[in-house]
């Protein structure tokens, strides 16, 4: 049975009124150019919410490199990477990661090798780079990224997937990080095509476990020769070709031990038995209400895959009977990317998943009785068919108490722009508005030049970076800097913020799940590692309030004991640290 769908008795009046100019440049630790706040504005001038670009002023201007920039001879090119938003340092304010790549036929002078960076939030709108100090660079092709603390020292550690030999880097709680792969038992013998991630405690046992997402089988420790690429084409134009044709790859299980070692568990627990696909993207979510995390893969020009939790360290893919390895046509689709959400809070959690281009996006509405209905046409989210769609997140970003979508977009093919085909390499980034009532509206041109400027953009990361209340995003764009849309007016309703640290559970609270009341309207969000594509979100959850000043109740159910602790009449517009047993230990208004 469906629950019924509750609708919000919270007024957006305040975002509403004349003074929309006059707020939208109120300095914001100079976070946005006023200037470049009024130009959006007198273009969109009934969009209450802009996202505008600092990443240059905010200190990120360092390139990804990912392949060539006017071809791509082998897929390893088109693919592109993940980035993350974490608190590395434990200073409450979040800090960047940004993957990078290389060239195929590349010969680097010493010392320009491309790296992964990063950079330290100063608390002030700019960032930096601390890369050296912390030892966590490294060249190569780095695809993915996710975040958890696995051995449950209080400091989150980073997982990181390359065309080659992953990484997991120790916090040391110092700054410094150390490569601890091989010391962990999570180092290979030979190199594979690893994308996303997920830190999971599957069978609830306090410690985070690890699920690895693997594309195809292309070695990197022996890569093929460009000048043998073969090719093949699309819509009649010679590309590189791939992954249809390609073999596939199994994705991988690791049970963490408890000694800060892990064991592949991938056969024992059910994990190979969907066999081999191109998988790009995991996200780790209770989808059934069982208490359970269940494991759900965005996978490309293949079935997806929704590995059901057995509760006895073994999964089933329950994706196809459940209705969300398809399209509602019964297709398979280029999965990319994953945003997770109760988008209608009725209580069961929802998936968003991006694909290629000349398809749509999909909107899996979970109907609360083990399978999910295809609403993508129904919900208004079908009519944008030209993108190739890979980072996205369910973000609120005006803070009105629904769930709304940002989709990141772009072509992998740089060809394209020599032919009249209707679709460029550089895209628009998308904007669905949540109406409330099972609807989303596409209000992209109205939201500001972060928005409407055009990137082939891959990883993207959603957090309040400033800690102003509002939801600014963190987008990878290939063989350029990366964006930092800063969230300008958002703000203007109230929020919540909620900062979970187990004590019985993991340390990081990955699968703890809060439920937020404000009269009739109860949303819910559940803490999560990997996800977008091949990204890390900010492990903090938010919450729109709309008009609300005070939040009825808050309710945090801790996963490893599954006990619920309810706090009544918390005052919004702050950021509360919540510690499993002890309550609210800590309430911060914004900065």
């Amino acid at each position: 049975m469906i629950i019924p769908r509750r609708r919000f008795l919270g007024s957006t009046a305040l975002l509403l009124g004349n003074n929309l100019l006059d707020r939208l440049t109120t300095p914001l630790y100079g976070f946005a150019d006023p200037e470049q706040v009024k130009t959006a504005v007198a273009s969109t001038p009934s969009s209450p919410v802009q996202f505008i670009d600092v990443a240059e002023r905010a200190g990120l201007k360092i390139p990804n490199v990912w392949g060539g920039t006017e071809h791509k001879r082998l897929i390893i090119e088109t693919k592109g990477s993940g980035i993350a938003f974490f608190d590395y340092d434990n200073d409450g304010w979040l800090d960047i990661y940004l993957t990078n790549g290389s060239r195929l036929d590349a010969k680097w002078p010493a010392g320009g090798t491309p790296t992964t960076h990063l950079f330290k939030n100063n608390r002030d709108g700019t960032f930096t780079d601390v890369t050296e100090k912390s030892g966590i660079g490294r060249s190569g092709w780095q695809t993915g990224v996710c975040v958890g603390d696995y051995n449950n020292d209080g400091w989150d550690d980073i997982f990181c997937t390359f065309w080659g030999h992953n990484i997991l880097f120790h916090n040391n709680g110092n700054g410094t990080f150390t490569d601890v792969t091989k010391k962990a038992g999570l180092a290979q013998e030979k190199g594979r095509w690893g994308t996303g991630c997920s830190f999971v405690d599957y069978d609830r046992d306090g410690h985070l476990d690890l699920f690895v997402c693997n594309f195809v089988h292309l070695d990197p420790d022996h890569p093929p020769s460009i000048e043998d690429a073969s090719f093949c084409q699309w819509k009649g134009v010679p590309t590189m070709c791939g992954p249809r044709g390609l073999p596939g790859d199994t994705n991988i299980l690791y049970h963490n031990n408890g000694d800060g070692t892990f064991v592949d568990v991938s056969d024992k627990a059910g994990i190979l038995k969907p066999g081999p696909r191109y998988s790009i993207t995991s996200v780790c979510c209770d989808f059934d209400n069982d208490g359970w995390p269940d494991i759900y893969v965005a996978v490309d020009s293949m079935p997806s895959i929704l590995y059901q939790n057995n509760h006895d360290g073994t999964f089933t893919d329950v994706a196809v009977i459940s209705g969300c390895a398809y399209n509602a046509d019964g297709h398979e689709q280029a999965g990319m990317g994953l945003g997770v959400a109760d988008y209608d809070c009725d209580g069961w959690f929802d998936i968003f998943k991006t694909n290629f281009a000349d398809d749509t996006s999909n909107l899996y509405h979970n109907n609360g009785d083990g399978t999910f209905t295809d609403l993508s046409f129904n919900s208004g989210l079908g009519i944008n068919n030209t993108y190739v769609g890979w980072g996205c997140g369910f973000i609120d970003y005006d803070n009105d108490g629904w769930a709304d979508i940002i989709q990141i977009n772009g072509h992998v093919y740089p060809e394209i722009d020599k032919y009249n085909f209707g679709e460029n390499f550089k895209n628009p980034r998308l904007v669905y508005k949540n109406l409330g009532n099972g609807n989303f509206k596409d209000v992209s041109a109205g939201m500001g030049p972060g928005i409407t400027e055009r990137f082939s953009s891959r990883g993207a990361a959603f957090g309040d970076y400033d800690n102003d209340g509002s939801m600014d995003a963190l987008i990878l764009n290939m063989n350029e800097p990366p964006s930092l849309l800063h969230n300008v007016g958002g703000n203007k309703q109230n929020w919540i913020k909620l900062k979970l640290v187990g004590t019985k559970c993991n340390r990081t609270a990955i699968g703890a799940r809060a439920r937020v009341i404000t009269g009739k309207h109860i949303q819910m969000g559940e803490v999560q590692s990997g996800a977008s594509v091949m990204s890390q979100n900010d492990l903090r959850l938010h919450f729109g309030l709309g008009a609300n000043k005070i939040v009825d109740a808050i309710e945090v159910k801790w996963p490893t004991t599954q006990k619920i602790e309810r706090f009544e009449h918390v005052k919004a517009n702050q950021i509360l640290t919540i510690r499993e047993g002890n309550g609210i230990i800590a309430a911060h208004p914004p900065s």
